[in-house]
């Protein structure tokens, strides 16, 4: 398999498979392909999986696609403007996304939708009770609202990130939900009333625009119906 990231800050992904070789990606994902790359469409993870899918506001099914003969291409385009990014995963490590950053991965690459376990971090934590936890072996592609930056977390070292600004992060960090300290913070630091707090070691991947963001900044200009 090979790729290659165009597009810039509206990218896409253009991968070539041999003979064989498949790649899975949510329900629409796929922007086009060649002739000889078959698709097929399944309930990934099951009834519950596709379950938990739905209740994320992703596809219930996946999509899977093979190339039958040759050398094949097929192409997966970011959602939202931002980056992305590939993945290698060696059966050693596990990550931990947002809700919607997973965009397409070799078949052997697994994916599952996990549920926080402290209902702090599931009321406040900017992304809801449900993310998306990715291991296995292969190369996973994830989608970033905006461009991203990346920390390397030492043991015991902290971050503290406003909310929805957490893309991704290794399974090794952990990964809580704090009270911003200070009645005028609070009441005028714009950053609302909870930080998410990052602790490693781990590696960790910041988005600079999420999307809810963007559609807070957007919504006082959307006309409304007065009738």
């Amino acid at each position: 398999m090979k790729y290659e990231i165009r597009g810039g800050n509206l990218p896409v992904v253009l991968v070539d498979i041999n003979a064989g070789e498949t790649l899975f990606t949510q329900s629409g994902g796929m922007a086009w392909m060649t002739n000889n790359i078959s698709m097929s469409t399944n309930m990934e993870g099951g009834l519950f999986g596709g379950l938990a899918r739905a209740f994320s506001g992703e596809s219930i099914f996946m999509a899977t696609y093979t190339c039958q003969n040759g050398t094949g291409t097929i192409a997966f385009a970011s959602t939202f403007p931002g980056t992305i990014i590939p993945m290698q995963f060696d059966g050693s490590k596990t990550l931990i996304c947002q809700k919607d950053a997973f965009l397409a991965a070799e078949r052997s690459v697994n994916l599952e939708v996990i549920f926080r376990k402290k209902l702090g971090a599931g009321l406040f934590g900017g992304e809801g009770f449900i993310m998306q936890k990715i291991s296995g072996t292969g190369t996973a592609f994830l989608e970033i609202d905006g461009d991203v930056v990346e920390y390397n977390l030492q043991p015991g070292q902290v971050l503290k990130v406003d909310t929805g600004h957490v893309g991704a992060f290794e399974s090794t960090v952990a990964f809580e939900i704090e009270t911003v300290k200070g009645f005028k913070n609070i009441l005028f630091g714009g950053e609302g009333l909870f930080l998410t707090k990052l602790t490693g070691p781990g590696k960790v991947w910041l988005q600079t625009m999420p999307i809810q963001n963007v559609a807070k900044r957007i919504l006082p200009f959307i006309p409304h119906d007065t009738k």
